[in-house]
């Protein structure tokens, strides 16, 4: 079955004609309504890092397209767009505080809390995570379990170029409020971010736990306590304070996973 999907999502994402096709238009509901469901994946963990199924990210951009636009009303809300809204939350065993929305084609295992917040098309949300308020995860961003997602954090969605990684957290992690993460770059397993540390791929991770700086770009190692950062850079005009993200030590192994993240940010003075 994945196969055949696979493969009219390939013929069609070369030959945007066949979008008018009933058997086209099907397998891209199809794709969705699996992403919808976890069983399958934009990004998956695999032996050697992660594995990026670009064809399902094709289907993802192939669905906007072929939607037509609906009136959503919501109780007293209205809403007009393409994409429905997710439902049977209290099946799938998701807490959903109003007023918290993820749209069909998102996916939350059960056990995730989510707080007013935002969860878009393709993205995964492991069990146990916490989508705080005013959170938003963007489309096709990978969760792990037992994530929290504070205030206000902003997890960026990467659909094109297709072949691109999405934004990773995974496991046990703790992206402090005001955070922003986007352009695919990947925090390994039990790393702590605290307030307002912004990640982009062109942005200077730097270990300073150490005798000596190491520097990382596009990732966050496992287990690392990061902060917000400046480094002096010249330009024409002079020299001035440019943004990084500086890695200032390791959770300990006392610190708990879940309840205690914020002990991590405090054994460094670190605001949450």
């Amino acid at each position: 079955m994945n196969t055949e999907l696979k493969k009219t999502i390939e013929t069609a994402w070369e030959n945007r004609d066949l979008l008018k096709e009933q058997s086209t238009q099907d397998a891209i509901h199809e794709v969705i309504n699996q992403l919808d469901l976890g069983q399958f994946r934009v990004a998956e963990p695999a032996d050697q890092g992660w594995k990026v199924n670009d064809w399902i990210k094709k289907a993802v951009i192939l669905y906007f397209p072929i939607a037509k636009m609906e009136t959503i009303e919501v109780g007293p809300f209205e809403f007009h767009d393409k994409i429905p809204l997710k439902k049977d939350y209290k099946k799938q065993g998701v807490r959903v505080v109003p007023h918290a929305i993820a749209r069909h084609g998102a996916f939350l295992e059960k056990g995730v809390i989510m707080m007013p917040s935002y969860v878009n098309i393709g993205a995964y949300v492991g069990s146990g995570t916490m989508v705080d308020t005013w959170a938003t995860v963007g489309s096709c961003a990978q969760i792990g379990q037992n994530v929290h997602l504070s205030g206000g954090v902003g997890i960026g969605g990467v659909l094109e170029p297709v072949q691109a990684a999405p934004v990773i957290i995974e496991d046990n992690c703790f992206i402090g409020s005001r955070s922003i993460v986007v352009e695919g770059v990947h925090i390994e397993e039990e790393a702590v971010l605290g307030a307002n540390v912004v990640l982009t791929q062109s942005t200077r991770i730097i270990d300073v736990s150490g005798k000596e700086p190491v520097e990382y770009k596009g990732r966050v190692p496992k287990s690392s306590v990061v902060i917000p950062g400046t480094f002096e850079k010249e330009f024409p005009a002079g020299k001035y304070q440019v943004a990084c993200a500086l890695i200032i030590g390791k959770r300990k192994e006392s610190t708990n996973k879940k309840t205690s993240l914020n002990e991590a940010l405090r054994e460094y003075a670190v605001s949450t």
